[in-house]
């Protein structure tokens, strides 16, 4: 046994990964999700156009993309837990300064700034605590927590997607006028969604300021043509730049689309919204009305961000509804909008996530081990960037390089084309040979059933890997990668209209996924080991990416080529070249089992 076995197989390292490994990926994901998914909401409720949100926050992804790039300058200086306490630290900086610059005037450019502070040291943290995820766990609690680790991540997915968007919303309405809330029902009836808006009925009330609206909308499920749909909402845009609630981006409005005038849509309907009363001269009331709950076939034509003063109070500002084209069922959700203070209720938000991450810092000062193995690697020979060279040099010298990096390359060479097309296969009509599903049914069966799933299955597959080890369960976890992909070629060719089938092949799936997943991670953990292991899993991560990546560019272009069923089987086919690769893989029989007590 290794010095650094003996330290990590010690009853205080083993009672100890309860302590930080959840919490550790919990911190992880955090930053993660406020970056690349938070910030698009929180700009839209802010006013900014969908054409800067789409181009400035695309590029805030490209400190994960580059982040191979510096792995070694964690790896060389100072120790990976330096590493991770200090950018807990920046994250929470990072998040304050979003929060403290959001009431400035220029806060779009100063905001932009501090979220790339926080990609940047997002994606540093993840380096660190890869590489000490190495360093403070045995091989065999290594596999034990892959599951634990990939679970709390998604936690934190959750958690920013749901929970903070949640408190967003709490504290803009508890801050303004009472949040308006009207109710959308589908119907099996026929509606008419023709748009008079003179024919809006309002009567001032004098007391008070809030906002007036209809409580409930019924929209048949009968289908329109998009190029009615698209006239409606091009009509209710129009009227509603024209009244100043809100200006038309370019190329966001019009009913143009000639060629796909008897294409089959959705049923759309629209409501309206005033305020009682005339605001304060020189008041401005900015009302966004959003999805709250239901069901989500059931979705708003666009974001729609109002703004009421005291020229336009008086008349009527429109929203417009639209169904899921395959919707047949009678149904319902619920809309609200809210009008509270938006910088207060944001900066709220970002000053909380903030003090967590303080809070991270602080625990983790104390829960976090202090591995033997944690250490500089900095050579006392050389300079540092001779140093920096040797890490990459090292790497691509490990025995059998070639059949490592094609491993990693195509390991998921079949999943990163599936996951492309599988959903657009669930919604796609019958006629485009989809399985028709509406975007409530597609959201229950992967929002729910299939994070369950692929939860479990990582959770089990790390569990397992520490009974036998890597060697043992690396076939077994192929297949299990794989073989459930043959779901998708049974739901193509017997097309069910069960949505029980459908849901029990998904997570069937996603289990399999999960449960395969965890070979593919523990075989990165394996190849980088050695003295620059945090370097190394870097650079795994960035192959991973790449194999990733490229196959699902083309996938696309292929499915549209040759259909959803061949699409399938070739999915299939791709799956063969990780089987062929398994035998010229060389793995220490013993690397990933949970030493005996």
């Amino acid at each position: 046994m290794s010095k650094t076995d003996a330290v990590s197989s010690g009853k205080k390292r083993t009672s100890g990964p309860w302590l930080w490994v959840p919490s550790l990926y919990f911190a992880e994901g955090i930053p993660y999700v406020m970056v690349m998914t938070l910030s698009v909401i929180f700009y839209k409720r802010m006013g900014i156009s969908n054409t800067d949100i789409a181009l400035y926050t695309s590029w805030l992804y490209l400190p994960w993309v580059l982040k191979p790039l510096w792995g070694p300058v964690v790896d060389i200086l100072r120790t990976k837990r330096f590493w991770i306490l200090i950018m807990q630290l920046f994250i929470g900086a990072g998040l304050a300064g979003v929060a403290f610059t959001i009431p400035v005037d220029r806060f779009f450019q100063f905001t932009l700034a501090f979220f790339w502070l926080l990609a940047f040291s997002s994606a540093t943290h993840d380096i660190a605590a890869d590489g000490f995820y190495m360093l403070g766990l045995s091989k065999g609690d290594q596999a034990f927590f892959v599951g634990i680790r990939s679970t709390f991540y998604r936690l934190a997915m959750l958690t920013g997607q749901g929970l903070l968007v949640i408190l967003a919303g709490y504290f803009e309405a508890k801050t303004g006028l009472p949040p308006v809330e009207v109710n959308v029902m589908a119907v099996e009836e026929v509606t008419s969604a023709d748009f008079n808006p003179q024919e809006t009925d309002f009567v001032p009330e004098g007391e008070g300021t809030y906002f007036i609206s209809a409580e409930e909308i019924r929209i048949g499920t009968a289908n329109t043509t998009e190029a009615e749909a698209r006239s409606l909402v091009a009509a209710v845009d129009e009227w509603n730049s024209a009244n100043g609630f809100y200006e038309l981006e370019e190329g966001s409005g019009g009913a143009s689309g000639e060629a796909s005038e008897s294409l089959p849509a959705g049923n759309v309907g629209y409501t309206w919204f005033r305020l009682s009363t005339r605001p304060e001269e020189g008041e401005n009331i900015v009302l966004n009305f959003s999805f709250d709950k239901g069901d989500k076939s059931i979705s708003l034509a666009r974001s729609y961000r109002f703004e009421f003063n005291e020229e336009n109070w008086d008349v009527p500002a429109f929203a417009v509804f639209k169904l899921d084209p395959k919707l047949t069922k009678v149904t319902s959700a619920s809309f609200s909008g809210l009008s509270g203070n938006i910088r207060f209720a944001w900066t709220m938000v970002f000053v909380v996530v903030a003090l967590l991450f303080a809070a991270f810092h602080i625990y983790h000062r104390f829960a976090l081990p202090r591995p033997a193995e944690d250490v500089s690697n900095r050579s006392a020979e050389g300079g540092f960037m001779k140093e920096f060279l040797a890490t990459f040099a090292d790497f691509f010298r490990k025995k059998n390089i070639g059949v490592i990096i094609l491993f990693l390359l195509v390991y998921r060479l079949g999943e990163s084309q599936l996951v492309k097309l599988a959903s657009p296969f669930l919604l796609d009509s019958k006629e485009a040979n989809g399985l028709g599903l509406t975007t409530g049914d597609l959201g229950l069966i992967y929002g729910t059933i299939g994070i369950i799933a692929l939860s479990l299955g990582g959770i089990i597959g790390g569990i397992a890997a520490s009974r036998r080890g890597l060697k043992y369960w690396l076939w077994w976890m192929v297949i299990a990668m794989n073989l459930p992909n043959l779901v998708y070629v049974f739901l193509s060719y017997a097309m069910p209209s069960s949505l029980w089938v459908v849901a029990s092949s998904v997570a069937v799936e996603q289990f399999g996924y999960g449960f395969g997943f965890t070979a593919y991670m523990l075989y990165m953990i394996y190849v980088s080991e050695g003295k620059h292991k945090t370097a190394h899993f870097a650079l795994t991560t960035g192959f991973m990416a790449l194999g990733m990546m490229i196959p699902g560019m083309v996938s696309g272009w292929l499915q549209e080529l040759i259909g959803y069923q061949h699409f399938f089987i070739w999915v299939m086919i791709c799956t063969i070249p990780s089987f062929i690769l398994i035998p010229f893989l060389k793995i220490d029989p013993k690397f990933g089992k949970k030493e005996g007590k």
